[in-house]
């Protein structure tokens, strides 16, 4: 193929519209806190608020309960950023400054606590004081965590300063038909890397050439796929036969022939994540592993059968739990079992058997029920599932059942 329509294709991505139905819970949520305005650093939630995904994560959004949001970014992402925001107020402080020796975060800091006097945003403000968790920005390896200084500014600023992250939290776990769109986007990838590496796996391979074909395939087709996403990145870990254990490295174990290698595979597409554990086996299982598959597939689906709006969130944790119990596994998986997924890979609600809470219509949930045997091998199955008012939508169509 020559150069010029792949030159004319990446021309044609395009960010997303506004979301309108998420902005506005947002903002609902804020006035019901009596909130002025967030300030949010988080990449997850700068992405959530403005459909910017910072590059590194030195970057501030101030969302405003009323008027635009003024996203500020570094320097050199300041034309990406006007290209991808929903607000059209898009400030760049200095990613290096000549005269200035410390860190460009200070300088974020800085230019976010003028935005916030000028445009009179001094009354109760929104910070993520108890963001325990978040997505890397597209740098990947470099997670960028603020100081102490950063959080003591913003009392100084403001008549009151509250904790963000359960405003954000609240109105995260239910998705918008947008975000529905970007997350199968996201699964459409992952089920792509996964029949990829279906084809190609052979007994004797590295689990890590496993984990690099994958994810090497999703970003080469992930980029640019289908005229709708920008960027997109897998991460994999993958376990062998013998090798299969609840958390562990890739590794170089071979890739052991007629038993499962298990892939705990999160894909991102421009910021929007899947959570899954999938299977291969080269060859046919052994009849061990056979009857673990049938007892997980039962305990996988009728926790999944729960899900629907209204349901007990706990529900999910209990009967799989109780499942694992009765098929002669008491007290696995040592590993949570139910969580949310959307703009970062975990995120709640959560399920919890002792935890109260329900499902409501537009939640994505990942369910992931594991077996796992003494001195190594064992199972694991995961999806993720919207949450709908009839039950649940399995939004992955790489199979559970991998023998077929």
């Amino acid at each position: 193929m020559d150069p010029e329509p792949r030159s004319r294709e990446r021309r044609t991505l395009m960010g997303y519209p506004v979301d309108t139905q998420k902005l506005e819970g947002v903002r609902r949520a804020m006035e019901e806190r009596g909130l002025d305005a967030l300030v949010v650093r988080a990449p997850d939630n700068v992405l959530y608020l403005t459909n910017y995904w910072p590059m590194k994560g030195y970057d501030l959004a101030i969302f405003p309960r009323e008027g635009p949001a003024t996203l500020l970014v570094i320097e050199p992402q300041l034309a990406e950023a006007r290209r991808t925001a929903w607000t059209s107020d898009v400030r760049a402080f200095r990613f290096y400054h000549p005269s200035d020796p410390r860190p460009p975060t200070e300088r974020a800091l800085e230019m976010g606590l003028e935005v916030l006097r000028e445009r009179g945003l001094a009354g109760r403000i929104g910070v993520e004081l108890s963001q325990n968790s978040q997505i890397c920005d597209r740098m990947v390896g470099e997670p960028t965590v603020y100081t102490q200084k950063y959080f003591e500014a913003f009392r100084g600023a403001a008549r009151e300063v509250t904790d963000a992250a359960p405003l954000l939290a609240g109105v995260r776990s239910l998705k918008t038909p947008q975000e529905i769109e970007r997350m199968r986007l996201a699964n459409e990838l992952a089920a792509i890397g996964m029949e990829y590496a279906r084809e190609r796996i052979r007994p004797g391979m590295k689990e890590s050439e496993v984990a690099a074909m994958i994810e090497g395939h999703i970003h080469a087709v992930g980029v640019g796929y289908k005229g709708r996403v920008e960027m997109a990145r897998a991460f994999t870990l993958v376990w062998s036969g013998p090798g299969i254990a609840t958390f562990t490295p890739t590794s170089n174990r071979p890739v052991v022939e007629n038993e499962p290698t298990l892939v705990e595979i999160w894909v991102c597409a421009d910021g929007y994540w899947t959570d899954l554990t999938k299977n291969l086996v080269p060859g046919k299982l052994t009849p061990r592993y056979h009857a673990l598959l049938d007892q997980l597939l039962e305990i996988f689906h009728r926790a999944s059968g729960v899900c629907r709006d209204g349901a007990p969130l706990g529900e999910v944790d209990r009967i799989i739990r109780q499942g694992i119990a009765a098929a002669g596994y008491p007290g696995q998986p040592s590993h949570p079992v139910g969580h949310g997924v959307g703009a970062r890979a975990h995120e709640p609600p959560y399920c919890h058997q002792a935890a109260p809470g329900a499902m409501r219509a537009g939640m994505v949930l990942a369910i992931e029920p594991g077996i796992y045997w003494e001195g190594g091998g064992g199972l694991r199955l995961e999806d993720n599932f919207l949450i709908t008012a009839e039950g649940c939508e399995k939004l992955c169509t790489y199979p559970d059942d991998f023998r077929h």
